[in-house]
Parts: structure tokens; C-alpha cells; sequence
């Protein structure tokens, strides 16, 4: 896509700023990602009111009142329903959606398959910390198993769920994965993906200081190693075998990237042709005559 740039004048930082605290854990993933985010926007030649930032519950989530832009808190696992439709009623406007791993891949599963299956014209970031931080670190589909948690000391007695794998099996058409500590490749990725034709899934490995003591920030930033500038994204087959396989090390980067797969927007017969957008296209209407059925 081509973001339009309404202002003569480049975006700053400063514009993202708002007065609202933090209240994040010390050393939480969250900083990092809010920082990359901030940044991607503006590098991208965003204001904060040329886009839309949607977050769905939890501690991510505490993160909508403390970026100065049009934001979104939705309801728990719902943001990327939410997201697709304020993107397919006005196409113009950037749309990331933000989520944890345990809202997308238990509560709101559902709706990002059908995000990655539709293609929706959209970004979305995974806050893949392992536990629902919110309320206190409970296990999440995405717990590696034996791992004692809160609610679950002896460990989670349901099979881990294979997050990249079940992704690629949804046939996308952007996949990358990162890590909170690793600032300007969250910033690159970002910019990446709001260029994407279509869905664009973000997994962001983060650190939860409180509650998850088994991918911190050292444990992560051994293991995570660049796919590099060599990297086909363009071979599916090797991008999953990549995102799948972690016994080494954990890949990074854009793993895949199809540009040829038209987005969800594009497939609507009804749009073709079409000038204008839905927003554009609302207008009042006299409803009064119908009224009268009903009394």
C-alpha cells in the first residue's frame, strides 16, 4: 500500500508523546515494542493522525493512552475483528492491531485465522510472552510445557501449541518474528509490514520479567539470530522450517512475504471501481416513512 502523507512537515517523536505513566514492570517487553513502534511510525512519514492503533486486553493493552494517536481498547481476543473493519471502511488509514498470546491463541483464535485466511489489508503484532501477565501469569496456549505457572504449578496438562507451524498452516502472506529487546529490527519489521499488500503477522517475543522465568531477556537475546539479508522470503518451505524449528537457535526477521496474493479489499466486487471510501460514503437518511411498520 501507499501511505498518503497529508502534512508538509515529517513526523517527530515528540508527536507520539502523551503525559499518561507507564505502568509496566520494570525491564516488561512492552517498553521496546512501544519505543519500535513510535519509531516505525515515524520513519514511515506517519503522524499520529494518519493512523490507527487497536490493542486488545492486557498488559499490552495498558499501552493505548500512552501513545498520543487514534487508539483503540477493544474487548479480550476481539481486536482483529475489530481492526479489519475500521481497515476495510476506510483502506487510506495504516491499521496494527495489537494482541497477547494468550488472548489470539485461545479467547480469539478464531478470528486470527480467519485474519491470516482473509488477507485483511493490515498489521498485526503477537506480544508472545508466554502467560496472560494481566492477571497474574497464568499459562497460555503458547507455555512451553513443565513450565510451573500460577495457576498451574505442576505445569500445563494440555500439549503446547505449535504457534508458527499453525500459522503457516493458514497459508499466509507475511510472517516475521522478533524479540522486545532487539529495538531496530522491531522498527524495520514494522515498517515492512505496514507496506504489506495484505495481513501481516508480527510474532514478538517478549520478556515478562514477573512471570515468566524461562525466556528472559538473556535467555532471548542468546538465542534469537537474524535469517540475514540473504534469506529468501519468498520460499515458503524454508521460512517454516525456520520459524518451526527453535532446538538451536530461534530465527528472526522476515521470515515470508508473498506480494502476489490480492488482499481481502481487493476481492470485493462491490468496491471495484469505486472512488470513494465506506466513510465517505455515509450519509443521513430519512427513515421516517418505514417507521410506521413498526408501530
Amino acid at each position: 500500500m501507499n501511505i498518503p502523507l497529508d502534512s508538509k512537515t515529517g513526523p517527530s517523536m515528540q508527536e507520539y508523546y502523551t503525559e499518561t505513566p507507564c505502568t509496566w514492570c520494570d525491564n516488561c517487553g512492552d517498553y521496546g515494542i512501544w519505543s519500535a513502534t513510535k519509531q516505525a511510525l515515524v520513519e514511515s512519514g506517519l503522524h499520529p493522525w494518519q493512523v490507527l492503533l487497536c490493542f486488545d486486553v492486557g498488559c499490552h493493552g495498558n499501552g493505548a493512552d500512552k501513545i498520543q494517536a487514534y487508539t483503540f481498547h477493544g474487548l479480550h481476543g476481539r481486536v482483529i475483528p475489530f481492526a479489519a473493519g475500521a481497515k476495510l471502511a476506510n483502506p487510506n488509514i495504516p491499521v496494527i492491531a495489537f494482541g497477547g498470546d494468550g488472548a489470539s491463541f485461545s479467547e480469539g483464535v478464531g478470528h486470527l485465522v480467519h485474519g491470516i485466511r482473509s488477507n485483511y489489508p493490515m498489521t498485526f503484532v503477537l506480544h508472545n510472552n508466554g502467560n496472560y501477565g494481566l492477571t497474574t501469569g497464568q499459562a497460555s496456549a503458547l507455555t512451553i510445557q513443565d513450565q510451573p505457572m500460577n495457576s498451574s504449578p505442576n505445569g500445563i496438562p494440555e500439549r503446547t501449541l505449535r504457534s508458527m507451524d499453525f500459522v503457516f498452516s493458514l497459508e499466509p502472506t507475511f510472517v516475521a518474528r522478533t524479540f522486545s529487546g532487539d529495538i531496530p529490527q522491531m522498527v524495520e519489521i514494522l515498517k515492512a509490514a505496514l507496506q504489506h499488500r495484505g495481513f501481516a503477522f508480527i510474532d514478538i517475543l517478549q520478556t515478562c520479567p514477573t512471570y515468566n522465568k524461562f525466556a528472559t531477556h538473556q535467555y532471548l537475546l542468546e538465542r534469537c539470530k537474524s535469517v540475514g539479508e540473504d534469506h529468501d522470503t519468498s520460499d515458503v518451505k524454508r521460512a517454516r522450517e525456520l520459524a518451526v524449528d527453535t532446538s538451536k537457535s530461534i530465527a528472526t526477521g522476515i521470515l515470508y512475504q508473498n506480494e502476489n496474493i490480492p488482499s481481502f479489499y481487493e476481492h470485493l466486487k462491490p468496491r471495484e471501481g469505486k472512488k470513494t471510501t465506506a466513510v465517505q460514503e455515509v450519509e443521513r437518511v430519512d427513515v421516517s416513512e418505514w417507521m410506521w411498520e413498526f408501530v
